[in-house]
């Protein structure tokens, strides 16, 4: 059979419909904002985010840590959950590309709470970092795909204006859970002052993440974006791919949560898997392997002998992640043959 990759939503191709799209696109020069097709994305974004402005980046990372610089100066103090991409997955950028430090609190499935945040805002005394920034995920990668309750978020909002902070929210996958629970990417929108989009996860495009801000927010972003390298000049052949995604891959995101939950009811099934069948909320599962058992790698090993690609996330977890290219066949399939290996 053929592999079935469930490693990362990342791992997803051009459809060839995407392709041809893609092969039309008007271009032009982005850097110097004369791109019509990238034009065009970046206003639809703000459109659907009810942003007053947008800017066309390469990735997810460059897209975080472009915001991560226009919020703050050398020195300052970025909040973030201990779980979150930025701390974990983006090469220290914040620390080498913006100068600042990073306060990671650890939150419930990746989700702090204006509580728990509160006391780590640094007072205004010298001797201290100065807090500038509190950077949220939703939904949230290493919790297994987590959505970030919007009360919650609401009351971080309130309480960041009170201390006179930026929030900026990691959506790279903010597309599942404005899916998952019905609310508009607007209506998540409303509580930040930046907020990055990934088109290249389940959205299936090949390239592109996107910021979201304030017309003198963008600005600034634009000036990051040049200096670490992400003027993409006739980029709208890569700027179709992410309109065709949003105009014909969004809704669709719902099969990736139904696969996920068949993936996940069957896992508890098996063996040494152990799933939070609660924490299953998107398109994202991790496993917990029961210790003194075959550990995870051992596990992936057997998998991918099989044609069944994941990847693991210590010696004891598990991650598999549906997407475009996944069916639920492909999930029966899955379960059967780890069923045989495992049960």
């Amino acid at each position: 059979m053929s592999k079935i990759d469930l490693r990362s939503d990342t791992i997803t191709v051009p459809t060839s419909a995407m392709r041809i799209f893609m092969i039309r696109a008007n271009v032009g020069d982005d850097v110097f904002g004369e791109d019509p097709t990238v034009n065009d994305l970046q206003n639809m974004i703000t459109e659907m985010l009810d942003m007053e402005a947008a800017l066309f980046v390469p990735s997810g990372t460059q897209a975080n840590q472009i915001s991560i610089n226009a919020h703050t100066n050398p020195g300052n103090e970025v909040i973030c959950d201990y779980n979150s991409h930025i701390f974990n997955y983006e090469s220290g950028a914040a620390g080498m590309l913006s100068g600042v430090q990073l306060h990671p609190i650890i939150g419930k499935n990746g989700h702090p709470t204006a509580e728990q945040i509160i006391p780590a805002i640094r007072p205004g005394d010298d001797h201290f970092p100065q807090t500038k920034l509190i950077c949220l995920e939703n939904t949230h990668n290493r919790a297994g795909g987590t959505i970030f309750p919007i009360e919650e978020i609401a009351k971080i909002h309130t309480m960041a204006k009170e201390h006179n902070l930026k929030l900026h929210l990691d959506g790279a996958r903010l597309w599942n859970a404005a899916i998952e629970t019905g609310k508009s990417l607007k209506e998540y929108a409303a509580y930040f002052d930046s907020v990055s989009l990934c088109f290249s996860k389940g959205l299936g495009a090949p390239v592109g993440s996107i910021v979201t801000g304030s017309k003198e927010f963008i600005k600034r972003a634009h000036y990051y974006r040049k200096a670490y390298g992400g003027g993409m000049r006739q980029a709208g052949i890569l700027a179709a791919a992410c309109i065709f995604a949003v105009e014909n891959h969004f809704e669709r995101l719902s099969e990736d949560h139904r696969n996920a939950r068949l993936l996940a009811e069957g896992l508890v099934k098996v063996g040494p898997f152990k799933v939070d069948l609660e924490s299953v909320q998107t398109n994202l599962i991790i496993t917990d392997v029961e210790k003194g058992s075959i550990d995870a790698f051992e596990i992936i090993e057997r998998l991918k002998e099989n044609d069944i690609l994941a990847i693991p996330f210590g010696s004891h977890k598990i991650r598999f992640v549906t997407h475009l290219n996944i069916t639920h066949q492909d999930i029966e399939t899955c379960l059967q043959v780890i069923t045989n290996l495992f049960k």
